[in-house]
This record gives structure tokens, C-alpha cells and sequence, in this order.
């Protein structure tokens, strides 16, 4: 039977193309009673509603303010239509890339003045019209991109056409061509609306830095910069932008140290010298130091120095060498630095820590030190190739931090000597003002024996402990047991670590009954059946516990059931139980019945998928 369109989709379909199009008559919408307007703001494709907003916006209401609605209606119900307005962009965000949702809603985490709390944004501060266009935008600007580093393209950036795939999902179709397919009148239109870009390098040219004039950004990533022309692009959306920049990255970037210092003098205002407003810095995967002077440009140790709002520092993968890191912990050191978070990770740095100032750690003294990371909160010295001589320098390092809270020096071959090192810091820095509340020491060589050292020393830890990836058998169950029952930890990581079917037997049999654990991962451990009657006691004595990862425990078949009557009983918080290559469960009848238990709709279960062998084999070339 053929689809018979209603009145009101007739009535939408007309209006849409009025809106996009273009019409004489347009103004009337307005006109419409509000029952009726609501539902056409509800059914209309983005570019219509967006056009529709801007006419709202261009009318006078008989206030004299802006027009959200009908003329004479109260400004009670203007804020109503705004917000109304605010739930359909969300709506057709979601929509539109429904794998970014859950990332897009991570964006309300931010750091306040002092960088010291974390706020959440609900759903009405966000404005998701904001992210739509900004998000549309940005596949404007890569699809572009991929047209430009085409050796055919011989064109200007501005006139490229906007794809019909992008066309189509914002409302315009019909197949005639228009100015409203090229990136132009994206960018002209939609500018206003963009904060975080990320440009390929193709893009760094003036003829794109115009194009977004309009924009304010206040986030910039630059993505394969190696040529001068590419830097002196840089710098031209840099300057653009530098009243407004909170954030700047580069990735996968060659930069010779000469062209940094451009870099970073077009970013200093000219109403205050010598000073930028930048908050985060972020070289990943790219190379812009001297590897034959092992120096550092001076613009970006100026930049460092001056920065007074700089907050975020990190350089990841950028062959940072030990006297290079050592001007950089200098330089914050000396400047007094308010750098919240700190991350040099992924550089061959063995021998570094040994070079820098130290202080003897007297922890009476350390609140009184005037030099100091007096506002450092995050350090991560993850991948550095640290040994356990190390250990003991950074042991000493320690004293600048006086209010560090999280601590993560993982894929470090420090071994138990290198904890033991550590450990009168830990015992000290968990009871400070401002305790040391999370600690990763993933894949570090580390034993049972120094971790069980560790966790006796760490009974008030109240944030998170990680040492996944670290071999150390069944024989830490007894120990994580006791720890466990000593301190308030909410977040624990015991990925591949060996406990097997014993060592989960035994946690089963030790752990307490009242636990704060909000989040475990107790994945690849080879549990077997144990994994699954222990995921049984963390539903019963964690009351808190919001997501358990136990994937890729070769848990058997009759496991489902198992879990399943535990869900069926459970009263707590479970978000996410992550099964995950389990393989095995696929053969119980009970696996389908996990699916049952939902939280908003969606399933809590991650249930591991049929194995690729299960599907038929198709011989048909």
C-alpha cells in the first residue's frame, strides 16, 4: 500500500521549502496559532528551523524586544519557545550522530577559576544549536579538506561544493545548484556559532582564515603542519583569534624550532605585552624541538613564563629529550606557575628527574615553600621509560606539588624497588589538606609483593587505584581484600593482572560486606565461573556501584543465569556491566535475558557477540 501523505506533512514539506528557499510569504508563519507553530518547529529539517529562528529574530515584538513568538505573547512564554527551540536542536543532534552524544554530554566537566572543582552543565545550559552548527561545520571543513589535498584541485577553498550527503541531512534538496552548497555560506551563515575547530593542514591558508572572521573561537587544533606556508597559516588564524583562544593543539605536526617562535609571538595581545590568554597547550605526536641541541624555542618558553590564565600543559610523543623537559619544569617552576594539570608522557626521559632542583622531602616544610607547582593538581609521566632509579628521583620531585591529587606514572618499568621508593610520599600525600585521591601504576613491573607493600600503606586512598596490566597473580587477592575494607577507594583497575580462578575464589571469600566502589574492572583476569559469583558480591556489597567491567574472563555458559539472578535481586546503581568477550555466553538461553535490565532505555548489559565462526560461510565471490 502507497504512503499517503497527511495535511500537516503537506503543510511541512511547503513551509520547508519556503524557509530554505526562500518566499514572499514567509513572514506569515508567525502568524500561526501556537499549537500549530510548535508542532511545524518540531517537524522542520535544520536549515529550515535555523532559518526560522533567524526570522524570529529579525521581527520586533510589540515590547520592542526580539521575537520568539506570536506578537503579544508574554516573555514568560518567549523563554519557553526559546528552550522549546533548544530541545529540537538536541533532538536533531542526536540524530544526526548519535555516536557522539554521550562524548558531546561529557562537555558540562570544566574546570572553574582556580581549576580546583568540576562543575556539571545540565542539558538547558547547553546550547545545542550551538553544537550542531559547529559540529556541521567541522564536516564542511574535513570534506573540504579531502578536496584540496587532491593534486587536481587547482581552485579557491571557498568555492568548493558542499556534498549532497551533508545537503540532504540539513534540508536542502532538489539537485539545482545554488550559493548555499558552497563552504562559503556554511561558513559565513554558520561561523557565528563555532568555538572548537579542529583545521587540516591543507586549510591553513588566508583565503580559510577569512572565511571565519566571524567565528570566536576559543579552541584550535592543527592537524600535519611541515611547511612554512602551512606555519605562516597558523599564524594568521592565530592572530585572528587570540583575543578570544582558550585552547590550542597540535597533532601529528613537524614544526623546525625556528618557526615556533613565530608561533607562539602571534598569539601575545598587543593591548598587554608579552601576555596570552591561552589555558591549554597540547603537542601530541608531533616534533618541534632540536634534537641535536636539545634546546627549547625561546618563544615557547616565553609563552610558558607569561602565560598568567595557563592551566593545561602537555607534551605526548613530541621526543621531548631529559634537558629539554628539564627547562620546561625549570621554567614553570621559576614563573610559579598556576598549571593545574601537567602531562609529559610517551618521551624517552629516563634520567631526567635527576637533573632538576630538588629539595629534601620534609614534608613539615612543604606548605611554606615559595617555589613551588603551587596550583598542580594532575601529573602524568606515563611512558617515559622510567626506571626504578627514577622512582627515587621523582620521590624527591614530589615536594613542589603540594596540592597534587592525581598521580599517574604507568608503562614505567619502575618494579617493586621503585614503589618501595615512592611509598613514604603515598603514606604522606593521602593524608595531606589536599589528599592524594587517584594513583595509576599500570604495566610498571610491578610484583605482588610491592603492591601488597603499597596497599598497606594506602588505607585512607579515597579516589582511584590502578595497577592493571602488572603480573601479579592470584596472591594479591587476600591483600586487595584488606584494602578494600580499610579504605574508601571508589575506582579500582585490576585489568590483566593475573588473579585467575583462585584468586578470584578468594576475593569472593575476603571481600567486605560494605564497599564504596563506584566503577571496577576486572577484565582479562581468566576468572572462569569465580568472575561471575564475584561480580554476585560486588551487586550485594556495593551499593554504589555503578559500572563493572569483567570482559574476556572465559567465563563458561552457566554464568549468565548466575548474573542474571543477581541483577534480578540487585537494588544499587549499575549502569554498565561489561561482558565483552565472553564468548562463551553466547550458548546460555539466559544471555538474550541479560538484555532485560535497562537504565533510560538502554541495555545495562554489554552482551559479548556471537563468535565470527557462528556465521554462515558465504562462498559466493
Amino acid at each position: 500500500m502507497s504512503y499517503v501523505p497527511t495535511l500537516f506533512s503537506l503543510c511541512v514539506k511547503t513551509i520547508t521549502a519556503a524557509l530554505v528557499h526562500g518566499n514572499e510569504h514567509v513572514e506569515d508563519i508567525v502568524e500561526l496559532p501556537s499549537e500549530l507553530f510548535d508542532g511545524l518547529a518540531t517537524n522542520l529539517p535544520p536549515l529550515a528551523l535555523q532559518n526560522m529562528h533567524e526570522l524570529l529574530e529579525r521581527l520586533p515584538d510589540s515590547c520592542g524586544g526580539v521575537g520568539f513568538t506570536n506578537v503579544g505573547v508574554d516573555h514568560g512564554r518567549k523563554r519557553k519557545r526559546k528552550e522549546d527551540f533548544n530541545m529540537t536542536w538536541k533532538m536533531l543532534y542526536m540524530n544526526r550522530w548519535p555516536e557522539d552524544i554521550t562524548i558531546t554530554q561529557q562537555i558540562g566537566c570544566v574546570a572553574t577559576q582556580d581549576g580546583c572543582e568540576i562543575a556539571k552543565l545540565s542539558n538547558q545550559s547547553v546550547d545545542w544549536q550551538q553544537l550542531y552548527w559547529e559540529k556541521h561545520l567541522q564536516n564542511c571543513l574535513d570534506e573540504a579538506a579531502e578536496t584540496a589535498l587532491l593534486p587536481s584541485f587547482d581552485g579557491y577553498i571557498s568555492d568548493l561544493t558542499i556534498s549532497d550527503n551533508i545537503m540532504d541531512v540539513i534540508g536542502h534538496s532538489g539537485g539545482t545548484f545554488c550559493t548555499c552548497m558552497k563552504l562559503s555560506f556554511h561558513c559565513n551563515k554558520f561561523g557565528q556559532y563555532i568555538r572548537y575547530l579542529l583545521l587540516q593542514n591543507v586549510l591553513c591558508v588566508a583565503e580559510t582564515c577569512e572565511l571565519l572572521r566571524d567565528c570566536k573561537l576559543q579552541g584550535l587544533v592543527f592537524r600535519r603542519i611541515i611547511s612554512k606556508n602551512q606555519v605562516n597559516g597558523v599564524c594568521m588564524h592565530l592572530n585572528q583569534h587570540r583575543q578570544t583562544l582558550h585552547s590550542l593543539e597540535f597533532m601529528y605536526s613537524q614544526i623546525p624550532p625556528a618557526m615556533i617562535d613565530q608561533i607562539f609571538g602571534s598569539i601575545h595581545r598587543r593591548d598587554v605585552s608579552q601576555t596570552h590568554g591561552v589555558r591549554e597547550l597540547h603537542v601530541k605526536s608531533s616534533r618541534i624541538f632540536d634534537s641535536k641541541l636539545s634546546t627549547i624555542p625561546a618563544g615557547l618558553l616565553s609563552f610558558i613564563s607569561s602565560g598568567r590564565d595557563l592551566r593545561t600543559l602537555c607534551f605526548c610523543d613530541s621526543k621531548l629529550l631529559p634537558k629539554c623537559a628539564k627547562m620546561i619544569f625549570d621554567v614553570l617552576l621559576g614563573s610559579s606557575s598556576d598549571v593545574v594539570t601537567l602531562e609529559i608522557s610517551e618521551n624517552n626521559l629516563a634520567g631526567w628527574l635527576s637533573m632538576v632542583d630538588r629539595k629534601p622531602l620534609e614534608f613539615a616544610l612543604l606548605v611554606e615553600s615559595n617555589v613551588s607547582l603551587r596550583s598542580l593538581r594532575k601529573l602524568s609521566l606515563r611512558g617515559n621509560n622510567f626506571q626504578k632509579e627514577d622512582a627515587e628521583d621523582l620521590h624527591n620531585i614530589l615536594v613542589h606539588m603540594p596540592v597534587l591529587s592525581s598521580l599517574d606514572i604507568s608503562d614505567n618499568a619502575i618494579m617493586d624497588d621503585g614503589i618501595r621508593y615512592l611509598i613514604p610520599y603515598f603514606v604522606w600525600a593521602v593524608e595531606k589538606s589536599y589528599p592524594l585521591s587517584d594513583i595509576k601504576l599500570n604495566n610498571c613491573n610491578l610484583s605482588c609483593t610491592g603492591v601488597a607493600e603499597l596497599l598497606r600503606s594506602l588505607p585512607t586512598l579515597k579516589g582511584s587505584f590502578s595497577v592493571a596490566e602488572n603480573n601479579l597473580g592470584s596472591s594479591i587477592a587476600a591483600p586487595l581484600a584488606k584494602f578494600l575494607a580499610s579504605s574508601s577507594v571508589r575506582k579500582l583497575n585490576i585489568e590483566d593482572v593475573e588473579l585467575g580462578t583462585l584468586g578470584f575464589q578468594q576475593l569472593e571469600d575476603q571481600i567486605p560486606k560494605k564497599m564504596a566502589l563506584q566503577s571496577i574492572n576486572i577484565s582479562k583476569n581468566r576468572g572462569g565461573l569465580r568472575a561471575a559469583y564475584f561480580i554476585v558480591k560486588l551487586l550485594m556489597y556495593s551499593p554504589s556501584i555503578a559500572y563493572i567491567n569483567a570482559g574476556g574472563n572465559l567465563m563458561p555458559p552457566e554464568s549468565s543465569e548466575v548474573i542474571y539472578g543477581a541483577l534480578k535481586q540487585s537494588q544499587g546503581k549499575l549502569e554498565t556491566l561489561d561482558l565483552g568477550g565472553n564468548t562463551q555466553l553466547c550458548q546460555s538461553n539466559y544471555a538474550s535475558r541479560l538484555t532485560e535490565f535497562r537504565l533510560h532505555g538502554r541495555p545495562i548489559v554489554i552482551v559479548p557477540l556471537l563468535p565470527a565462526s557462528s556465521t554462515p560461510y558465504d562462498d559466493d565471490p
